[in-house]
């Protein structure tokens, strides 16, 4: 897929930068994170430094729209921000919202910090709601918005109050969704498109576009948190795991993420940088048409599968066997979790047809793919596997077209929230429900755990949902990712989180 650059880079007159002194406020604990910083003791305005290149796994499936899978790209990148972010322990902290307070069981008052859009604008109370009242109203509705209705309104020279029409006590933390980033007005200036060009609040701006290839970031200088440390980003999109970790070790890219298990070891111990991740790679068995359609087969399924050889063979190590929905780095999950019940007992496929679909740009699925499709053949199906590039498969998994797909889902990128994954999955009115799941039993238990308001207690109930969904057979957890970033030697403040919404900021530099 290709489309048209965006227009060229202008250099426009800049507005007196804002004082750095903000960060220092004891409300701004998110400054840190969002600066980038990586402790060596150099803050973000240093000097020049070269600019980077950046090796991304997925390139623009949605012409770069903020309300898709492509939003994690812009916040990968730097370029896009919302109200709030993730800290490293997954709580809400502080972003273009230097504050916020709860008024009652469905209403919150953000109090935005000073700041600017990328066109030079103030980020206003009006601004703000605006932007996120476009993204109420986009189709498909963005994975974080799954289940809730805002209504937002400007309050006041610094305020922003956020209705639910339900009570939403996770808000501060769906509101850090990448889909739900803050734009500027001139964004939405034609008609039912979304241009985060130029009109983000990021420390870098994205100023063109090669289609699917290529990218070109420049440093927004009058960025909030502190003048970036690197003059720009230079962005390729690798779809090949292989091709990316061979631009790490030729020096032509500085950072390569999604470095392939099997070409790690070829990398220089120094460069590889692995981190835990809340990302599970599944099966997904299509429970509306076809085979999967009956729960018998899908039990079959699930019994057919060895996650053990996955995460020891495939992996080799770098990945813990399926428990879960959520695994390892969900730290609470493994005490709270519940064993499954009403599942069928399978049946004898007896020579089933199934179609088994995966996506190449996680370089592990394909191989994946391969042994499933060899432990589904061993249970008696009859496998066709069909491997694509994501921007080319997804709408045909979400439509449906395939029997069973095998993907990987962080379960906590789209709001931090353990439930809100579980209604955008696996809810009749999921938003990315590649099982097509629509079950009352597994609707009622996500339902009653997104009115739950104590931590604890909520994620008591978003483990009881996750035994209501695996109960179904409609899902079977393979394996718990480690992620191998590679980041050449030279190359400081690298963001890399389990939740693999940053990767870039300020305080990245070489």
């Amino acid at each position: 897929m290709r489309f048209a650059p965006l227009a060229p880079y202008s250099p426009r007159p800049r507005r007196p930068r804002l004082l750095a002194a903000l960060c220092l406020a004891p409300l701004l604990t998110g400054c840190f994170a969002a600066s980038g910083d990586d402790g060596d003791g150099e803050g973000s305005a240093a000097g020049d430094g070269a600019r980077l290149r950046v090796a991304l796994a997925f390139p623009p499936a949605e012409h770069l729209s903020p309300y898709g899978a492509d939003a994690t790209i812009l916040s990968r990148l730097g370029v896009t921000e919302g109200l709030t972010a993730l800290d490293a322990n997954g709580a809400a902290a502080p972003a273009l919202a230097a504050s916020w307070r709860r008024e009652d069981d469905r209403t919150w008052l953000f109090t935005l910090r000073e700041s600017v859009f990328q066109d030079g604008t103030d980020v206003t109370p009006a601004a703000v709601a605006a932007s996120l009242t476009r993204a109420t109203l986009a189709r498909p509705a963005p994975a974080a918005l799954t289940g809730v209705t805002l209504t937002v309104k400007a309050e006041g020279g610094t305020g922003v109050r956020v209705t639910t029409a339900r009570p939403d006590p996770v808000l501060p933390l769906r509101l850090s969704s990448a889909s739900l980033a803050v734009l500027s007005p001139k964004a939405y200036a034609k008609k039912g498109a979304v241009d985060p060009a130029g009109t983000a609040t990021g420390p870098f701006e994205l100023t063109d576009v090669n289609g699917a290839t290529a990218a070109v970031l420049d440093r927004f200088d009058d960025y909030w948190g502190g003048r970036a440390q690197a003059p720009g980003i230079d962005v390729r999109f690798i779809a090949d795991g292989g091709a990316r970790a061979n631009a790490l070790r030729t020096g032509q890219v500085d950072i390569a993420e999604s470095i392939p298990v099997a070409q790690a070891a070829g990398l220089d111990a120094d460069t590889r940088r692995e981190t835990a991740t809340t990302r599970t790679a599944s099966l997904h068995l299509n429970t509306r048409s076809g085979v999967f359609k009956n729960p018998a087969l899908r039990a079959a399924a699930r019994a057919a599968v060895d996650t053990a050889a996955l995460a020891e063979g495939v992996y080799e190590g770098h990945a813990d066997a399926g428990a879960g929905i959520y695994g390892p780095a969900v730290t609470w999950a493994a005490s709270k979790r519940v064993q499954p019940t009403g599942r069928a007992e399978p049946a004898t496929p007896g020579g089933a047809p199934v179609t088994l679909a995966t996506y190449d740009n996680r370089p592990e699925l394909p191989e994946v793919a391969q042994v499933l499709k060899q432990q589904l053949e061993k249970a008696g199906f009859t496998v066709k596997l069909e491997v694509r590039e994501y921007s080319r498969l997804e709408t045909d998994a979400l439509a449906g077209k395939f029997d069973a797909v095998v993907g990987a889902r962080n379960s906590l990128l789209d709001t931090g929230d353990p439930v809100s994954l579980l209604a955008s999955d696996f809810t009749c009115a999921g938003g990315y429900n590649l099982a097509l799941l629509c079950d009352k039993r597994v609707d009622r238990a996500v339902a009653a755990a997104q009115a739950v308001e104590g931590p604890g207690e909520r994620q008591d109930a978003a483990m009881a949902a996750e035994a209501a969904v695996l109960g179904t057979d409609a899902v079977v957890p393979l394996v718990h990712q480690r992620i191998v970033t590679g980041v050449d030697d030279d190359v400081r403040g690298v963001l890399l989180d389990p939740y693999e919404r940053t990767l870039v900021g300020a305080g990245t530099r070489r």
